[in-house]
């Protein structure tokens, strides 16, 4: 017996299959949803295993699916796992904001905490005044570490990139924030849009240095960065919105002094794929998390 969102038994016996699954779609970091990135979210999978929930993600197709198997909606407290095509990741920050607005619509506004892989994630939701609901995660604690000479290497061959395409100012890290993520800054806006890499070539360094994504940033500005995330270890070329990504770069941005006093950082992600995509991170240097908030609609 499992609880919904609702507060209700499900009784339904979920032991054998055959039994359907309800598969909601959403879209995050954006009030449209022919931009942002697309998520799958499963409120109730307290009937599945991992290889159906890869499964299903897999038949859904978008870079990350979001799977509740269990929780209590009375305390608002749910655990959560979260799958790519190809396999389950630790955390999906694009997914999580799915997820809350997800519940938030059923349940309505307020506190959500998730208990996730990588650790306990609290979320904020509220609502305006049409309705539309915006959701703001709190990370794990973030690190940040330079990038090896090793690493670079082969990630710039497998980008087609060479030393200086990048922007001497930001250097290259390895960032954590609930997940890993190689952060890459390029020196112009040019060479983030001119994109075109080698696919089975940076997801073989990615899977050797357990990387989820390559975040690919531009500063335009200190409180305004575009970004692309490459994901072939998910069985994406590309995502249009990382939460992950960009919890991990507020982390990076404090690591490397260019946070002194809290403040609110705009990234601007998905516009060279036609799904654009607006997230905040908030970032204070005395502490180690990055709240990361966005929006996200349902798919028709």
């Amino acid at each position: 017996m499992s609880t919904d969102v609702t507060g209700t038994s499900d009784v339904t016996d979920r032991s054998e299959p055959p039994y359907e699954t309800e598969i909601l779609r959403y879209s995050a970091f954006t009030h449209d949803p022919v931009g942002g990135n697309p998520a799958g979210v499963v409120l109730d999978a307290s009937g599945l295993d991992g290889a159906a929930m890869r499964a299903i993600a897999a038949e859904v197709g978008y870079s990350e699916t979001a799977f509740v198997t269990g929780g209590d909606a009375t305390t608002r407290r749910f655990r959560v796992r979260y799958f790519s095509p190809l396999a389950e990741v630790a955390f999906c920050g694009h997914a999580t904001v799915a997820l809350a607005v997800a519940l938030a619509e059923r349940m309505g506004p307020g506190g959500i905490v998730l208990d996730t892989p990588a650790g306990e994630i609290p979320v904020s939701t509220t609502a305006d005044d049409t309705g539309a609901v915006r959701a703001t995660l709190t990370s794990v604690p973030t690190r940040s570490r330079p990038a090896l000479a090793t690493e670079l290497d082969a990630t710039l061959r497998a980008l087609g990139w060479a030393p200086d395409d990048l922007d001497p100012a930001l250097p290259p890290h390895v960032a954590f924030g609930g997940n890993d993520h190689l952060v890459l800054a390029a020196a112009s806006r040019a060479r983030l849009a001119d994109l075109d890499y080698d696919f089975d070539g940076l997801g073989a360094v990615m899977r050797r240095h357990d990387w989820t994504t390559v975040d690919l940033v531009w500063r335009e500005s200190p409180d305004r960065f575009h970004a692309r995330n490459p994901f072939p270890v998910g069985g994406v070329v590309e995502d249009p919105a990382t939460g992950a990504a960009a919890a991990a770069f507020g982390g990076y941005l404090r690591e490397l002094g260019l946070v002194t006093r809290p403040g609110t950082i705009a990234i601007r992600q998905g516009e060279d794929m036609g799904r654009p995509s607006d997230l905040l991170i908030d970032v204070s240097p005395r502490d180690p998390r990055t709240r990361v908030t966005g929006q996200a609609v349902p798919i028709p």
